[in-house]
């Protein structure tokens, strides 16, 4: 792999111009693909063959387009001491339900008041309008949400409090703002520290930005072809951006080495692609597997997200491999600072050799002393970490998940639903729907709304509407608790087994945004442990191949788990339990999105293997060569920890740029993004791997003579050693 890669180097130098202009116009085929031919995203989460989304496609096809589009509520609240159907106030309400009514892109709106059908509280003091829409959330304008929004504001006033909730307030996600802008500045700002040179890191930042704006780009151009979800394409910028800057980082690392080492140009870019390269295509294999995995948890909606993640990491190690190459050969030595290129070249343009800054640095340099002191006081230390890491993953235990995300504290649709489960119970705001289709369903429909309505947990079950050719009808379930609660899942159970029971020739659904909800959270919930192990096994055989070791994967394994428990396990204290939430302005808190565990675990694993690659390799090498075990675990440590810190320092700053002003749905996850790269490139990498290495000692690097046949992945680059040329030694770093 190194020798092809070396190829690839060469070729990508030689020819860095065409490369380039290829690069160039992708990105601008990309651009023309994704103004010209998409669409728009969803915010629905559904499985297909599951009861909740089978009845969905039911209710839309007995019931016409309204009964399964968006909607939203009006609230309207008095005063203490007054009442809504007071004449002033039914006046006022019947007014903004005409207008309601009228605005454009709705299908109607509810009359709370209608004496058929009241939609008023046991105290009289609030009431409800349910406006309908014939299309989903996602195709609902913009300017129709703003004209939804501007006849709620003029309905107020005169004491007449007036709010509104539900999914056709909800905007959909968008791409671009302040978050990637805030992750752009300090990635630039460290690999600028990092190289001491601007060129080189701004030519570092603009390729990363060439690789995640193709691959953004073209899910964009998907969307035209495919139903993906709104937080597709910020995920697979938030994870592209992050890691085509530090694949370039490590190529362009290794770049300027060689460069320092005498080599000329051409052969700096080489070797370079072919050692570091070859590192990143293990890594980007690792997160492309691990995205694509999610594949395994049997749902669609996840499995597109995973796919185009992945194809946004093909992109960004192609970038790597062939762009970052070209560019190289073309900024050349201003990719040194200026101290080193005057040290490089004599008066006469050559070339000649300077002292290694990392062999500069071995006495008495900050990473060596860490590397020292980690190694010394193994135990010390490997017990420090796993304490450290356990304690932060105690949260977790108490865990939960939902497909639905809280509006922000202050909002007008929080103020609406405040109001509903005050003034209604906490239910009304989640409703279960029952929808009966076949024969004889009017009349099984009456029944089960007696039926259910006496059981525990619910507060009101509506009288059965049959639809226009009473083939079909429609009971509504308000719980007696929030749809968030434990207590309305148990319902949602309870009503299925008590329909169930039943023998009628009608079939009976339990449908809805909260039962879809309890379903997508069930499936992912046991996908997890699966995926899980999937992602714990791959790391384990990739571990083994890459160093033929045993002890090494388990150590790394090991570590893996410590770092996704910590993250999982400050994200729930922070957005569920509400600790710390002004300092990342957590706008509210309660249940963490369902699809963000098995996000998280897909996305740090594939990034906690690139570290354990980079900085183990260097150990690994250091061994091979002769050293002994724990001066091998210093001599790789004190080489790779300042490129992994800047790496991880880089990731950090993407991921914690979503946090402050993410997305509501993003936030939580790049939260556990951000913390688990400090983790696991901090405390797992550089203080419990090299600790424990150095507690073991030679047998780190056992391998049984029964597995020595596996192929062995020369992410080193020893066969370029081995190969090169007499009097240019292949100088290792």
């Amino acid at each position: 792999m190194a020798t092809l890669l070396h190829r690839l180097g060469r070729a990508a130098h030689r020819f860095r111009v065409l490369v380039v202009a290829l690069w160039v116009l992708l990105l601008a085929l990309a651009g023309v693909g994704a103004a010209t031919l998409s669409g728009s995203t969803i915010n629905s989460f559904e499985i297909p063959g599951q009861e909740s989304t089978t009845a969905l496609r039911l209710l839309d096809s007995e019931f016409g387009d309204a009964a399964g589009g968006a909607s939203a509520q009006v609230v309207f609240e008095v005063p203490q001491g007054q009442q809504v159907t007071a004449p002033q106030n039914a006046a006022r309400i019947a007014a903004a339900v005409q207008v309601l009514g009228a605005l454009p892109g709705a299908g109607g709106a509810s009359n709370p008041l209608d004496p058929a059908a009241p939609a008023v509280s046991p105290d009289l003091r609030a009431a409800y309008s349910t406006v309908s829409y014939p299309v989903q959330a996602a195709e609902i304008t913009e300017e129709d949400r703003e004209a939804l929004l501007d006849a709620v504001g003029a309905a107020r006033g005169d004491g007449l409090a007036v709010e509104v909730t539900g999914e056709a307030t909800q905007g959909v996600s968008e791409i671009g703002g302040p978050a990637e802008v805030v992750g752009v500045v300090v990635a630039l700002v460290v690999l600028a520290i990092t190289y001491g040179s601007l060129v080189a890191a701004g030519m570092n930042l603009l390729t990363a930005v060439v690789g995640v704006g193709i691959g953004a780009l073209g899910i964009t151009t998907l969307t035209g072809f495919v139903d993906l979800q709104s937080t597709t394409p910020i995920l697979a910028v938030m994870l592209g951006l992050a890691v085509g800057i530090d694949y370039a980082l490590f190529i362009v690392t290794r770049f300027r080495h060689e460069l320092l080492a005498g080599r000329a140009t051409p052969e700096a870019v080489a070797v370079a692609v072919g050692t570091a390269g070859s590192a990143v295509l293990t890594a980007g294999t690792t997160v492309v597997i691990a995205l694509a995995g999610l594949a395994v948890a049997g749902i669609p909606f996840l499995t597109e997200m995973g796919l185009a993640a992945a194809a946004t990491i093909v992109v960004a190690v192609l970038v790597a491999l062939t762009l970052v190459p070209a560019a190289l050969g073309l900024i050349g030595l201003r990719a040194l600072p200026r101290s080193a290129r005057r040290a490089l070249t004599h008066a006469s343009g050559r070339h000649v050799a300077v002292s290694d800054p990392a062999d500069a640095q071995a006495p008495t340099g900050l990473f060596a002393r860490w590397g020292r002191a980690v190694s010394t006081h193994r135990w010390a230390t490997l017990l420090a970490a796993v304490v450290a890491l356990g304690a932060i993953t105690i949260p977790v235990a108490s865990m939960r998940t939902t497909l639905s995300t809280a509006w922000p504290d202050g909002s007008t649709q929080a103020r609406a639903e405040r109001v509903l489960s005050e003034r209604f119970g906490p239910g009304v705001t989640g409703p279960l729907l029952v929808l009966v289709t076949g024969e004889g369903a009017p009349a099984r429909g009456q029944a089960l709304s007696a039926e259910l309505g006496g059981l525990e947990g619910v507060a009101l079950a509506t009288p059965a509407t049959p639809n226009a050719d009473g083939t079909a009808a429609l009971v509504t379930v308000v719980p007696t608790t929030d749809p968030e609660d434990e207590a309305t899942t148990d319902l949602v159970h309870r009503m299925r087994e008590r329909i169930a029971a039943d023998d009628s020739p009608a079939r009976a659904y339990v449908t809805g945004t909260t039962a879809v909800s309890v379903d997508v959270s069930a499936t992912l919930a046991q996908a997890l442990p699966l995926y899980l192990v999937l992602v714990v096994g791959l790391a384990f055989l990739l571990l083994v191949l890459v160093f033929r070791s045993i002890l090494v994967p388990v150590v790394g394994v090991l570590g893996f788990l410590l770092t996704i428990g910590s993250a999982l396990g400050a994200t729930t204290a922070v957005f569920q339990w509400g600790w710390l939430k002004d300092v990342v302005q957590a706008e509210s808190t309660g249940p963490l999105l369902s699809l963000a565990p098995i996000i998280v675990v897909g996305i740090l694993f594939g990034l906690a293997m690139d570290y354990q690659v980079f900085l183990v390799s260097r150990m690994h090498e250091a061994h091979a060569h002769g050293a002994d075990p724990v001066q091998a675990v210093r001599t790789g440590f004190r080489q790779a920890a300042p490129v992994v810190v800047a790496a991880a320092a880089i990731m950090f700053s993407v991921f914690a740029g979503f946090v402050p002003e993410g997305d509501a749905t993003i936030k939580p996850i790049a939260f556990a993004l951000a913390i688990g790269i400090l983790a696991d490139a901090i405390v797992v990498r550089m203080v419990l791997v090299p600790a424990a290495l150095s507690l073991l000692g030679a047998a780190a690097w056992w391998l049984p003579r029964w597995l020595r046949w596996l192929p062995a992945l020369d992410v080193e680059g020893t066969a370029l050693e081995r190969s090169a040329p007499a009097g240019h030694p292949a100088h290792r770093h």
